[in-house]
């Protein structure tokens, strides 16, 4: 039986975060045996905001190495550069064509970035979703694991399926497949250290607030020592007033791989100056393996290299398979 096809990725800015790792990469690791899995470096949407050109491509490589460091398994997944292959820029044009304006003005993430960025807000912000839209479809994705954040974008995808196949296809030959949200709700929402109503992220202008995956120990342990927390002794799930004891406490169950019942019970008589020493020897200890691999493999580039090489040419045999049908569709002239 054919396996149902994954399709997911994460931006190259900066390093990936524990809410990185719990929320996203972690799961695909772990469900990876059960699916055909294209994860890609998504390069092309880190500049639709203002970006730094001398480290794009240190920071790439820095994702797909961590990809492998963290669990992906080559014998499952395929790995590439979204850059890399040129069908979604030329699928995302094409999308382009076909998507209403006000369906991408009505997009949340869209409004709350345009007013942070001002008059400097590019339309690369404002088509994000469509080129997301183009990197799904181009893999003829089953599943797409995602969380709230970007439930409305896949949404979008969806709205896209429709409005493409009733308008260049047929119930007998649709354009395009229509996508599944995969919604990953274990540890789906990791929060900031310094605002436990906040998701952990990688724009948050502090690196206080969020533990990235290659910070050494004792910058884990600073971090952990100065996380925002409350004064009441004794640790609790699920107490609306104290999100961040909640955030902490997940995070240590997450990372020790406990019960939510055995961590409620562990904790529930410690007071913070013995709990954070103890999430600082477990974030440490879970961290210490990914960052050794990811070293291993940062020191050999040419098997970087070449697995990107190679993720690379699986991906274009997909995807240009898929452009050809879209513009079969659309009436072009082929060469």
């Amino acid at each position: 039986m054919t396996k149902a096809r994954i399709l997911s990725g994460v931006q190259p800015t900066g390093n990936l975060h524990l809410g990185n790792y719990l929320g996203a990469i972690k799961n695909w690791v772990d469900f990876q045996r059960d699916f055909e899995n294209f994860f890609c470096v998504v390069d092309l949407h880190a500049i639709t905001v203002p970006h730094d050109p001398q480290v794009l491509a240190h920071d790439t490589r820095t994702i797909a190495a961590l990809y492998l460091a963290c669990g992906i398994d080559l014998q499952y997944s395929t790995i590439f550069v979204q850059s890399h292959i040129c069908a979604h820029s030329e699928l995302a044009w094409l999308l382009n064509c076909i998507t209403p304006l006000n369906w991408l003005e009505r997009m949340i993430q869209y409004k709350e970035k345009a007013i942070k960025q001002g008059d400097n807000v590019s339309v690369g912000l404002l088509d994000y979703p469509v080129l997301m839209a183009a990197d799904i479809l181009l893999y003829d994705a089953d599943k797409v694991p995602v969380g709230e954040d970007q439930k409305q974008h896949l949404e979008l995808t969806r709205d896209l399926v429709i409005r493409t196949n009733d308008r260049f296809g047929s119930p007998e030959k649709p354009i395009f497949k229509m996508p599944e949200p995969l919604i990953l709700k274990e540890g789906a929402r990791v929060m900031s250290l310094s605002d436990g109503t906040a998701k952990m992220s990688k724009s948050d202008p502090s690196e206080m607030s969020r533990i990235n995956l290659l910070d050494p120990p004792d910058v884990i342990a600073k971090k952990i020592k100065k996380t925002k927390t409350d004064p009441i002794k004794g640790l609790t799930f699920d107490d609306p007033t104290r999100p961040e004891c909640h955030n902490l406490l997940t995070l240590y169950r997450l990372l020790s791989k406990q019960s939510k019942e055995s961590v409620a019970r562990e904790c529930e008589n410690m007071g913070w100056g013995q709990f954070k020493p103890l999430l600082s020897e477990t974030v440490v200890s879970s961290l210490a393996p990914i960052q050794q691999r990811y070293q291993e493999l940062m020191s050999e580039p040419t098997y970087l290299q070449d697995v990107l090489s190679q993720g690379k040419d699986k991906a274009t045999a997909v995807a240009d398979r898929t452009l050809a049908r879209v513009q079969d569709a659309l009436g072009f002239l082929r060469p």
